[in-house]
């Protein structure tokens, strides 16, 4: 049983946007001996204040707090995250205070007023470097039951997890670890998808949705191109805008886009033969039927 200290993120919990991602994610580490180590009373880790202009003191002390609390409940273990968003601001603030000693002094500073210290001796990971580094991808493939055979995936891996860190030995123009992980799951990758690592609009969706729609529906259209069944994503923002907000971008442009979007965890649940419940299709908008019809043989 490997052990990670989990920060789970806002989106995840109960009724939130990406809580079927949590579930299937928690149904694909039972099968893979993965723990989850949830950290005790872990904030927001404040992905969100840079819209706000809340400051980049405050922004990398929320994100400092949780690691501080991980290294108090679960020492020696990496921070690991499933959220990009999360994962890209807890990292970015793990690296920096370890690299600048003012920031530092001034984020633990803060931080003593709740008793707490940043040290950052861990990682920060996200879960699919957990899959590929820790477990691989032949051990993940070992454990396959029901191939996704004869469904075609468009692996839209998004910009957060790409850049500025990315997936390591991946490339940032083409990265590749969503084709595999596609590939050994018994389904089809597209080929040349020309938007694997476009962005999506992220919350600009809520401040100005004229521009991310215009850059979802490339993201959508070029997957119907590639011939397509569905996308798959590692990004709870990107699965939520490419599939939430299909039907108002069919409105303003006249396409008729019902395309599926799931996340990787939930293909992987599927094809590991857990119910359809365990790999949260119920949770779905837009059905993916063909992920339905295998989980239920």
């Amino acid at each position: 049983m490997r052990e990670y200290s989990f920060y789970p993120g806002c989106s995840s919990q109960k009724g939130a946007s990406s809580s079927n991602q949590l579930r299937s994610t928690q149904s694909i580490c039972d099968e893979l001996g993965i723990q989850l180590n949830e950290i005790p009373d872990w904030n927001c880790c404040s992905a969100s204040i840079g819209y706000a202009g809340g400051g980049e003191l405050p922004r990398l002390a929320l994100s400092a707090r949780n690691i501080a609390l991980s290294e108090q409940h679960h020492p020696n273990q990496d921070v690991v995250a499933t959220c990009a968003a999360c994962w890209l601001a807890t990292r970015e603030a793990n690296d920096r205070l370890n690299e600048d000693s003012q920031l530092l002094a001034e984020t633990n500073e803060a931080l003593q007023q709740a008793g707490l210290t940043f040290k950052g001796e861990k990682k920060v990971r996200h879960m699919v470097e957990v899959l590929i580094e820790d477990i691989g991808y032949d051990e993940m493939k070992s454990h396959v039951v029901k191939p996704l055979e004869g469904i075609k995936i468009a692996g839209y891996v998004g910009c957060q997890t790409n850049r500025p860190f990315g997936i390591d030995g991946e490339s940032f123009e083409n990265p590749v670890y969503l084709d595999k992980m596609i590939e050994i799951m018994g389904a089809e990758p597209v080929e040349n998808y020309d938007k694997k690592v476009s962005c999506c609009g992220g919350a600009l969706m809520f401040s100005e949705p004229e521009k991310s729609q215009a850059l979802v529906k490339d993201i959508i259209e070029a997957a119907y191109d590639g011939g397509a069944d569905m996308i798959v994503t590692p990004c709870p923002v990107c699965q939520m805008n490419t599939e939430v907000y299909q039907e108002q971008i069919n409105q303003k442009y006249g396409t008729k886009f019902n395309m599926p979007s799931v996340y990787y965890s939930t293909l992987m649940s599927v094809a590991y033969g857990k119910s359809a419940k365990d790999a949260a299709l119920d949770g779905q908008m837009i059905k993916a039927t063909k992920l339905e019809e295998i989980a239920a043989k």
